[in-house]
């Protein structure tokens, strides 16, 4: 039987049972692709996050994202939890702030009395939407309800759209 080291924690709370579950894993350097990929899919939550020695010198460490079923080159609490994780593993960043590695390149993380934060990485994908009109039909909207839509894929795509109001128009 396999087993692995690993945390689950409660991200954006700092009530049990209130936040986003996140599971990281630790020292997860002697795990495949397809052990990470399988775990994560054991874990069923929206993310699930390993802690890896760093490729980048300039990095703290390296976090790989997956998801139930795929892997993700950045996700905002995953980035957070992942460094609550390092941090409460007697961890000590290089630097006052501490630099995680991920697939989208390195992330600079903030540490202000007791919280985290960051910046968010440059977007993968932005601009306009392609499939607005499909949007607007799977959502029930009338086409006036629609203000503004963006893609916003920094690593989990996302579709931003601004509506007129949060009545349906």
């Amino acid at each position: 039987m396999a087993e692995f080291v690993f945390r689950q924690v409660d991200v954006f709370t700092s009530q049990p049972l209130r936040g986003n579950p996140l599971a990281v894993v630790v020292d997860a350097d002697v795990l495949t692709d397809t052990q990470m990929a399988a775990f994560a899919n054991w874990t069923n939550l929206s993310e699930t996050t390993f802690i890896l020695a760093p490729s980048n010198a300039l990095a703290d460490y390296r976090v790989r994202i997956f998801t139930p079923h795929r892997e993700l080159p950045f996700a905002g609490h995953p980035t957070l939890g992942t460094c609550h994780v390092w941090l409460t593993s007697g961890a000590i960043p290089k630097g006052d702030e501490v630099m995680q590695e991920c697939d989208i390149g390195l992330v600079r993380i903030r540490r202000n009395v007791g919280r985290l934060s960051f910046a968010a990485p440059k977007l993968l994908r932005s601009g306009a939407v392609d499939v607005l009109a499909r949007v607007i039909k799977g959502l029930h909207l009338a086409p006036h309800a629609v203000v503004a839509a963006n893609w916003v894929d920094n690593g989990p795509g996302w579709l931003a759209v601004l509506l007129r109001s949060k009545m349906r128009c």
